[in-house]
């Protein structure tokens, strides 16, 4: 499975973006979608995640209530709506697949993930 992140900017905190991860290759094998950031200097974080149906999602935290992840399976496209952007929120944001199936307690983990997208910058001033 490729992926391909799009979608990233530079925007004023209160602005929104709409991030797209497409999908290409095997893409029948996907059963997770989630989404990662990394800001410079910190580690890799969990943003968000859905389970390839639709019917089960997470949100980081810090995110709740502002973003939202989606996906068209017939275009083989995942979103993520990102609402309210804060500074906080600058990152290099990844979207990632996975194979296996929906296990709530694993999904925030990165290494829980087989492939990933090239990464798409989000920049937020205040």
């Amino acid at each position: 499975v490729q992926l391909q992140a799009s979608g990233g900017g530079s925007v004023q905190a209160g602005d929104s973006l709409r991030l797209s991860c497409a999908a290409s290759g095997r893409t029948l094998s996907i059963n997770v979608m989630g989404w990662f950031r990394q800001a410079p200097g910190k580690e890799r974080e969990f943003v968000a995640t859905t389970s390839w149906n639709g019917i089960s999602t997470r949100y980081a935290d810090s995110v709740k209530g502002r973003f939202t992840i989606s996906r068209d399976n017939a275009k083989n496209l995942g979103f993520l709506q990102m609402n309210n952007l804060k500074p906080d929120d600058t990152a290099t944001y990844y979207c990632a697949a996975r194979r296996s199936g929906w296990f709530y307690s694993k999904m925030a983990l990165s290494s829980e993930y087989e492939n990933w997208g090239q990464g798409t910058q989000v920049t937020v001033s205040s």
